[in-house]
């Protein structure tokens, strides 16, 4: 039975709540409660209590990438890169308390959670537990901040960085990277033509439309399992997928070196962007094994030959109509296999249907122009060759037929139609796909597979254009060192959010995307109870987590962290704790 005892200390008697208990056989007093000085306690019974005020933040994916940093020891492996940018600063420089390390690591997380400028930041920053967590105060940091230690860290350093963390990653989670997919994305920018200080930022084809903007690209490697990125390069906007390839091979392989992974056990799956007669002749050179695609186009005799001798196999839960043989491609021979996609043709017959009505649109605008009663003069070969550039393009040759009469001199009358048969003959053409490999002993089954997860790799540069998470815009930088160190800080978030979705994706098997996961760890909230005492003294805080729902319960249990508000374990390249002015007591 729990009874109400005194205990006298420096003179003054305080109130406990205390139970007897048997401890190695003896009766011993435990207490369960304290309740404080005489005064106190009356005012307790009385209902005078403190005043109690409350605030919380957003917790739970902060708290899970400071998880999963600190067990990868990532300020540390940094900051033995990092080199002082001027005589004036220390070999290592330390800015606001932080070293480069966990400044980096600070921006990584604020783009994992919401991407914002280097100077939004901290307003980002205060509305979550990021001070609480590392014990010091971060209202200091701004866009110079970064700026400043940026500047730190050369472009040489950042694959030895890379490679360094990946090493700790395997050693502490056991990726699995059986199964590797490359692939590249571009990102446009607003940096201005007449920057002459931006080398890498060019002018290409950019794949979000926007050719009017310069570009840059970036290409990436993960595992088949969970997105790992385990290579990553910055490269100049204007280069297209082949040339890319080819640089980069040679270091994906050095890269597999470094990890201890085995390239014989590994297959690398690229897309048919990526092909040409050189580079299959430098992956053999380096020893590769591949799944990639081939275009239909540039192989007809191929689809011909298929289209004779279809098979139906069952890959997954889908049945598909395939063909398998080997044949000479590039003086080299390569099992290929030709199937019919029903979602591809599906999409290949909506973009068809979509520009077929774009185009028809404007023909009849054309038509209606000329037959205005009113219309000038025009010039034949001009309006001849307007036309034949209208109605140009993938799958759509062929499939209008058009005549232009002159009536008079200068006037003109447009008819045209759809290809009723030729649109039927292109519609059987659709949704054929040809790999390659050099996997001759796989079965037809495991190498549709393996390249159908090339998807998921595309998934991985959505996420990457996300504007509410991992986003690698906005971009305020117009110099190669500040890009690709930014860059670096957007892939390094991208590893951390990849390890943690990882975790719960085997532990609790979650089946939600990145983004949900970032949405419901962004919801788990970390409150602060405040108790303003009636005399003088420190305010008491108290921290506790908000409820949780089920799903958010089963998260933070499997990520392991649902008592890491209070254990604060520390980072590595964080000085001192300092008083703040940002609520935290």
């Amino acid at each position: 039975m729990a009874t109400i005892q005194p205990k006298t200390s420096r003179g003054h008697k305080y109130w406990y709540i205390v139970e007897s208990r048997r401890v190695n056989g003896k009766p011993r007093p435990i207490v369960l409660a304290y309740l404080g000085k005489p005064e106190d306690l009356l005012k307790r019974l009385q209902g005078l209590t403190e005043k109690l005020k409350v605030k919380s933040y957003s917790h739970g994916a902060v708290a899970a990438l400071f998880d999963v940093a600190q067990k990868l020891d990532i300020p540390p492996i940094i900051n033995k890169y990092i080199e002082s940018p001027r005589k004036y600063m220390p070999e290592k420089p330390i800015r606001n308390n932080l070293t480069a390390g966990i400044t980096f690591l600070l921006g990584a997380i604020g783009r994992v959670c919401m991407p914002t400028s280097k100077r939004g930041w901290w307003n980002w920053a205060k509305s979550t537990s990021c001070e609480y967590l590392l014990r010091s105060s971060l209202n200091k940091i701004d866009s110079q901040h970064f700026w400043d230690l940026m500047d730190a860290l050369t472009v040489d350093a950042i694959p030895k960085i890379e490679s360094e963390l990946l090493k700790r990653v395997q050693q502490i989670y056991r990726v699995e990277s059986d199964t590797l997919f490359f692939d590249t994305a571009n990102f446009f920018t607003y940096i201005d033509t007449t920057n002459t200080r931006c080398t890498i930022i060019k002018r290409g084809k950019n794949k979000q439309k926007r050719n009017d903007l310069r570009q840059i690209g970036l290409a990436l490697v993960v595992t088949k399992e969970h997105l790992i990125p385990l290579f990553h390069l910055i490269y100049k906007g204007n280069r297209n997928d082949t040339v890319v390839f080819k640089a980069i091979a040679s270091r994906v392989k050095d890269r597999m070196i470094e990890l201890g992974l085995d390239l014989n056990k590994h297959t690398l799956v690229f897309d048919r962007g990526n092909n040409s007669k050189k580079n299959m002749g430098i992956l053999k050179k380096l020893g590769f094994y591949y799944v990639g695609a081939l275009t239909p186009y540039h192989h007809k005799k191929l689809i011909e030959d298929a289209e004779n001798s279809f098979e139906r196999i069952c890959v997954g839960e889908d049945w598909l109509q395939a063909y398998r043989d080997k044949r000479n491609i590039w003086k080299e021979d390569r099992t290929v296999i030709v199937y019919i996609s029903e979602k591809l043709r599906a999409g290949q017959l909506r973009g068809i249907y979509q520009s077929l009505t774009k185009k028809i649109k404007e023909l009849k605008e054309i038509q209606k122009s000329l037959s205005h009663p009113e219309a000038k003069k025009r010039d034949k070969a001009q309006l001849e060759e307007k036309i034949k550039n209208l109605v140009k393009g993938q799958y759509i040759k062929g499939l209008i037929e058009w005549s232009l009469k002159e009536i008079s001199e200068g006037k003109f009358h447009l008819d045209f139609y759809l290809n009723i048969k030729n649109l039927n003959e292109m519609e059987d053409k659709l949704g054929f796909r040809i790999l390659m490999t050099n996997r001759h002993d796989w079965s037809t089954e495991q190498i549709i597979k393996t390249y159908g997860g090339q998807s998921d790799i595309e998934n991985a540069f959505k996420n990457l254009k996300n504007p509410y998470h991992l986003a690698l815009k906005p971009q305020y930088h117009w110099t190669d060192q500040k890009i690709i160190v930014h860059y670096f800080i957007c892939v390094l978030g991208f590893l951390l959010t990849t390890i943690i979705w990882r975790q719960v994706k085997i532990k609790i098997g979650y089946n939600h995307c990145i983004d949900t996961l970032l949405d419901t760890l962004n919801n788990i909230r970390l409150a602060t109870l405040l108790e303003e005492s009636t005399t003088r003294g420190r305010v008491k805080a108290e921290y506790k987590l908000e409820v949780m729902s089920e799903e958010e319960s089963m998260i933070m249990g499997a990520l392991e962290i649902v008592n890491l508000h209070i254990s604060r374990p520390r980072l590595n390249g964080v000085g001192v704790s300092m008083k703040t002015k940002s609520g935290w007591i």
